[in-house]
């Protein structure tokens, strides 16, 4: 086993390790809470251990810069803010823009200021439904509409916030294949706590295997077959609240407060990159009980557990 044992804590904190794979390299961490793989095709040793720490620099970097969780990144400054404008980036400027196309696809469905709901909403064994009151409490908090943005700045009214994780790991998946393809053309995978992207498999007429795993025992396990590509699946399977008898998905509706129903509780997407199989698996459970024919219609490949 390779590791990288004289660079920064940072890499030592997140398990960073390389290791051969198959006529490869295997290199895993962890990042944005999940477990993360990059699969790299045949190369000297030191030249996966090169790779590996391009692609975990660009994903921590990543994760630092829009994570809502700290307190010294751009998303801090925006979401505490109190109505103030706020100079932005260009990076920062796609992102947006690309939650906007969300945003109006979705009929206001996909909205990255319902992160403040989670003030009402938790979803662990010791959770509580929240009251009516409490919801409606933070729901003048919630509205793209009501965000003042350009190329250059944002505003948000006052207590109003800000949150990439819909869209975070999709990103970070295609910028650290794209790194990784511009500085050494070759097959890699990279695998994000599922959310994937690949550029080819590592043998010619071959392809990858991802497996998707089944949420019950009435279910079963499927394996996808890729090429090249990306698969992001979004559900409540691992996420939701269970109380009296009834269960609450963590995916909210942005203009009632309260959970989606009747969505699937699983929905995985084929697509050219991650944002983009990320925002269909997302868009179609935001449709509840119409998640499968809101992506018949499209003619977009899915899998679905319900």
């Amino acid at each position: 086993m390779a590791t990288v044992s004289n660079l920064n804590g940072n890499i030592a904190d997140s398990g960073f390790h390389v290791i051969p794979f198959a006529s490869g390299w295997k290199c895993y961490f962890r990042a944005m809470a999940s477990p993360c793989e990059i699969l790299i095709g045949a190369c000297p040793e030191s030249e996966a251990q090169r790779l590996s720490l391009l692609a975990w620099t660009e994903v921590k970097r990543i994760e630092q810069k829009f994570s809502r969780y700290r307190d010294d990144n751009i998303i801090f400054e925006i979401n505490t803010s109190q109505g103030k404008v706020i100079e932005i980036d260009e990076e920062t400027h796609r992102l947006l823009t690309f939650s906007d196309q969300c945003f109006q696809a979705s009929e206001g469905l996909f909205d990255i200021t319902s992160g403040v709901l989670r003030k009402a909403w938790a979803f662990h064994s010791n959770a509580v439904i929240p009251s009516q009151a409490e919801i409606e409490e933070l729901l003048p908090l919630v509205g793209w509409q009501n965000v003042k943005w350009d190329a250059n700045s944002i505003q948000l009214k006052p207590m109003m916030e800000l949150d990439f994780g819909g869209i975070g790991k999709e990103y970070a998946a295609d910028r650290a294949l794209l790194l990784l393809t511009e500085s050494h053309r070759q097959p890699y995978l990279v695998n994000l706590g599922g959310d994937i992207a690949t550029n080819g498999a590592l043998f010619p007429e071959h392809e990858w295997r991802v497996g998707i795993e089944a949420i019950s025992d009435k279910l079963v396990d499927n394996v996808l077959k890729v090429q090249e590509g990306a698969i992001a699946t979004s559900g409540d399977s691992r996420r939701y609240l269970l109380s009296n008898g009834i269960r609450y998905s963590h995916i909210l509706n942005p203009q009632t407060g309260w959970p989606i129903k009747n969505a699937p509780h699983s929905m995985t997407i084929m697509a050219p990159s991650c944002v983009q199989a990320g925002m269909l698996s997302s868009l179609a459970l935001l449709q509840g009980q119409d998640a499968e024919s809101f992506l018949d219609e499209m003619g977009i490949q899915y899998w679905s557990q319900r």
